[in-house]
């Protein structure tokens, strides 16, 4: 279609709780190995790619695009742009590329997201609240400048305001690591292994249960760590491209970015944000909840996630297929990316609409419709 812009390769590494295996590797260590393997896939050099756009969220500054650029041996007079749009950056890397590619200034595009939570630097900050300063030692950033609400705070409050209650939540993430375990051969077929720290697959998922559940630590209110993602290191890329540019590749398989949209919403609630901007999304593209036949939805926590399902009247059988961020743990600026990764990986066959949405701290969130292109060329 003209004016259109695809997918046609994707992938990520396995994404590792903070302190794990990923613990001495640097967003670029984890990012290079990705990138490569995805040119790879598809027999492209290093020198046809335009520009390179990296979420990061936790790097502590600079650019960590020209840092993952240079690591990932793309050429030097590649500068690299690195966004930081929290928990929604990863998928936001794709509409700047998208942006990129539609005004001409690109014709193939590298983007996504890589976040090493266990190397980021912990910082000193001012609360608005106590009017001194609190060491971080968690969250690395100040999400809201009304009440800096921790995110399982902003989390709880979201439960109690929509009676969901801590059984639904663990219910959630039950589902989650059982869909993820029952999926671990094929979602290793999207992971990369990292040469300095091999791993083919997700370590976080387990056979979770609710008598598990009911031991977890609660967090805030009826928020627990059973029903929250888990800090992780982690990093995933796509190869976007022109419509020029697909014409010269030779693949079977692409994802259409049909549309996307960002929005900002409550900051105090922001487990709300997606539900007024992908009801937009639809309407604009003209497609109901019933014609997604796939639904990669964030699950930073399970009350976030429920809350969305129920809002939207999203196909609950629809919803993340493999199981989702509470049985991986969220790598802040990738995980946008590893849903859209996801979504090149789920959205085959005879699966042809599916979205790809996240929450972020600050009260944002992000969708995007993608459309299933098979091809019959070799």
């Amino acid at each position: 279609m003209k004016n259109s812009v695809y997918i046609v390769a994707g992938a990520r590494s396995a994404i590792v709780p903070s302190g794990g295996l990923f613990k001495n590797l640097n967003y670029y260590d984890l990012a290079s190995p990705v990138i490569q393997h995805c040119l790879n896939a598809i027999g492209l050099p290093p020198n046809k790619v335009d520009e390179l756009i990296v979420s990061n969220a936790l790097g502590g500054g600079g650019n960590p695009a020209r840092l993952v650029a240079l690591a990932s041996g793309l050429p030097q007079n590649l500068a690299g742009l690195s966004i930081d749009r929290q928990c929604v950056g990863g998928l936001d890397s794709l509409l700047v590329g998208k942006a990129l590619i539609l005004s001409g200034q690109a014709q193939l595009v590298i983007a996504g997201g890589a976040e090493s939570y266990s190397l980021r630097p912990k910082r000193y900050y001012k609360s608005l609240k106590e009017k001194k300063y609190i060491y971080q030692s968690q969250a690395p950033f100040l999400p809201s400048i009304y009440n800096d609400p921790l995110m399982e705070v902003a989390a709880g409050e979201l439960a109690n305001q929509s009676n969901i209650t801590k059984t639904e939540q663990h219910e959630w993430a039950i589902e989650s690591h059982t869909k993820a375990l029952r999926a671990k051969s094929e979602l290793s077929k999207e992971i990369v292994t990292i040469p300095k720290a091999p791993i083919d697959h997700d370590p976080y998922a387990r056979s979770l249960t609710m008598e598990t559940c009911q031991r977890s630590k609660v967090l805030s209110a009826s928020v627990s760590t059973a029903s929250t993602s888990v800090a992780a290191d982690g990093a995933a890329f796509v190869v976007m491209v022109s419509e020029k540019a697909l014409n010269t590749l030779s693949i079977h398989h692409a994802l259409r970015i049909i549309d996307g949209k960002t929005s900002g919403g409550n900051p105090e609630l922001p487990g709300l944000a997606p539900i007024s901007v992908n009801d937009l999304l639809l309407k604009k593209s003209q497609l109901s909840v019933l014609d997604l036949d796939v639904i990669e939805l964030m699950e930073a926590y399970a009350a976030q996630a429920i809350i969305c399902a129920k809002e939207l009247k999203l196909p609950i059988d629809r919803i993340n297929l493999s199981g989702g961020s509470l049985s991986r743990g969220h790598p802040i600026g990738a995980s946008g990316a590893v849903l859209a990764v996801r979504m090149l990986n789920e959205l085959k066959n005879e699966r042809k609409i599916g979205l790809a949405t996240i929450a972020g701290a600050g009260g944002i969130a992000t969708g995007i419709l993608f459309e299933n292109i098979t091809f019959n060329n070799s």
